[in-house]
């Protein structure tokens, strides 16, 4: 006989909330600027592609500035805070009894085919942030704070497309 494990429950959102605002209102007093993360990827990208082909690298506009003056890409505020980012969620999940190894996934969908789709998503919504100058934290978190228009735009055009979407992706969900 297998014994149900009863999960703990999430934080309250509006508490999860306030704090996250705490922090976003501390990295502006810190650092001068709110949160991101897309940045330090790009930053990431730059560094292992140096490792691999640096004149290469060096030669690409878009990365070659991560270099200037024998700076290294991953020496910056923006990868400490990603960083940071990540320690903070696996800090608060193990402190909220919800750390679990595991790939959510509803009734109809295989595993394979939730990472799958988990990777196409991922990598659709990472290049879409680099276009947009900004990923979904830095435009909504950062840019909301400061009552950028663009990134208002920006959060109605996610959370529109992503209920317009959710209704050709239902059944792999209920």
């Amino acid at each position: 006989m297998e014994l149900a494990v009863k999960e703990k429950p999430y934080w309250n959102p509006y508490i999860a909330g306030f704090f996250l605002g705490l922090v976003l209102l501390a990295s502006f007093l810190l650092l001068g600027w709110g949160l991101g993360a897309s940045g330090a990827g790009s930053r990431f990208g730059a560094w292992l592609s140096y490792l691999v082909a640096p004149d290469h690298t060096l030669g690409l506009s878009s990365w070659s500035s991560y270099f200037e003056g024998g700076a290294a890409p991953l020496q910056d505020a923006i990868v400490f805070g990603a960083v940071g980012v990540f320690l903070g969620g696996l800090i608060g999940s193990l402190t909220g009894g919800r750390y679990k190894i595991s790939i959510g996934r509803g009734p109809r969908i295989s595993v394979p085919s939730r990472l799958a789709l988990a990777l196409v998503g991922g990598t659709m919504m990472g290049f879409a942030a680099r276009l947009g100058r900004g990923c979904t934290s830095g435009q909504a978190l950062t840019g909301g704070a400061e009552l950028a228009l663009g990134s208002w735009v920006f959060m109605f055009a996610v959370f529109g497309g992503a209920y317009a979407f959710a209704w050709f992706v239902r059944r792999q969900w209920l």
